[in-house]
């Protein structure tokens, strides 16, 4: 599969809301395998299709089984706060705290538009609400209570 080139900061697809997927072809099986490569090779735990320069609602985050696939993704529920620090392919070298849901349902389709349901706790439902958020021009700064400096990002 071929890497996708991951889109930066200033690429208008990062602030367009994605379109939600209605027909699960053999194309967005191989958008999948891209993405996962792709997000694999570049080191992410997750990636969002816009990231891609591909505007519809489709997410893959790393987990220990392998990749987790949703498209479609919604947010059904959330509970609790959490603040860490988060960072992102499309803005290398940003770093900031952000306040996070620390559990989330999430549900969507899978790769074959059979629908799924998982809830995650911690670092997941993190990652989840981060991509999730991409899929509506939203990126991590836009929620970031503040931004990390240069030494704070060095002593990490």
């Amino acid at each position: 599969m071929p890497l996708r080139n991951i889109r930066q900061n200033n690429d208008p697809v990062l602030r367009q809301k994605a379109v939600y997927v209605s027909k699960f072809t053999p194309q967005l099986r191989l958008l999948l395998e891209d993405m996962a490569e792709t997000m694999l090779a570049a080191e992410g735990v997750g990636l969002a299709a816009p990231q891609v320069g591909i505007a519809k609602r489709i997410i893959v985050v790393k987990v220990e089984e392998g990749v987790l696939e949703i498209v479609n993704p919604e947010i059904t529920s959330a509970e609790g706060k959490d603040i860490d620090v988060e960072g992102c392919l499309s803005l290398p070298g940003v770093f900031g705290e952000v306040p996070r849901y620390d559990r989330v349902t999430v549900s969507g389709r899978d790769r074959n538009g059979k629908k799924i349901e998982l809830t995650a706790e911690g670092f997941l439902s993190r990652v989840l609400q981060h991509e999730i958020d991409h899929l509506d021009g939203v990126l991590f700064v836009d929620r970031a209570s503040r931004l990390l400096s240069p030494e704070e990002l060095q002593k990490m």
